[in-house]
């Protein structure tokens, strides 16, 4: 609700390659029926509060504020509260859309966190949202590392708070291996969403040998 039926997009993953085709097609409209979530396990809960989290820290400094204060169980009880989230979500998502479709600018923050989330999501066979969590918090170390960004701990924190992981041990050969099959890879660099601040999502090109010893660090630093 909050992320991939916005946007157009229709991807397949090949091997442990995500979204590696698809298409992209406007849908005519989007239905919400907010009761259908009742169906869901706690943990797609979690999963769908990852790319919520997201939204909040490339867009909305004064969301991740409410994220913080807030927690998943009163989401789940509250049905006011829940819809004003999910439209919230939509507007932030829509706006990037709408400004760039087919991901040449703007849109390109919205893969925040995706970059090593999807190398590791199946490789490890970790669930999508675990696997962007944990893609969050290591941009969110090379974004302090490379930058002004000085608030990794509190996305830990937010994170945490909604039930998802932070850390993970991964073998970075099998990692960087895949992502030189990003489709975010321009030539030996590829396009890396950082953070100058919570609310502020900014694409930096990172050459290849560079990320490969960043990763490395992050491995290390953990």
């Amino acid at each position: 609700m909050v992320d991939a039926s916005i946007g157009g997009k229709n991807g397949i993953d090949v091997g442990v390659y995500k979204n590696l085709v698809g298409t992209i097609r406007q849908p005519e409209f989007l239905l919400y029926d907010y009761s259908l979530l009742k169906s869901l396990p706690k943990e797609e809960w979690v999963n769908g509060f990852a790319e919520i989290i997201k939204h909040a820290a490339i867009k909305d400094a004064a969301l991740f504020k409410e994220l913080e204060k807030s927690k998943l169980s009163l989401y789940q009880k509250d049905k006011a509260a829940l819809a004003k989230l999910i439209r919230r979500n939509v507007a932030i998502k829509s706006a990037v859309v709408e400004k760039d479709e087919f991901e040449h600018g703007e849109r390109r923050l919205l893969n925040f966190g995706h970059t090593l989330g999807h190398a590791i999501e199946n490789l490890y066979e970790l669930s999508h949202g675990q696997a962007i969590s944990i893609g969050m918090v290591a941009a969110c170390m090379i974004s302090e590392e490379m930058g002004p960004f000085k608030e990794t701990d509190r996305v830990i924190a937010t994170l945490k708070k909604y039930g998802l992981p932070t850390l993970a041990e991964f073998d970075t050969k099998e990692v960087m291996a895949v992502l030189r099959m990003d489709k975010k890879k321009v030539k030996d660099s590829m396009n890396y969403v950082l953070l100058n601040k919570i609310g502020k999502g900014v694409v930096k090109l990172i050459p290849i040998n560079e990320l490969d010893k960043l990763l490395q660090s992050i491995i290390t630093a953990r």
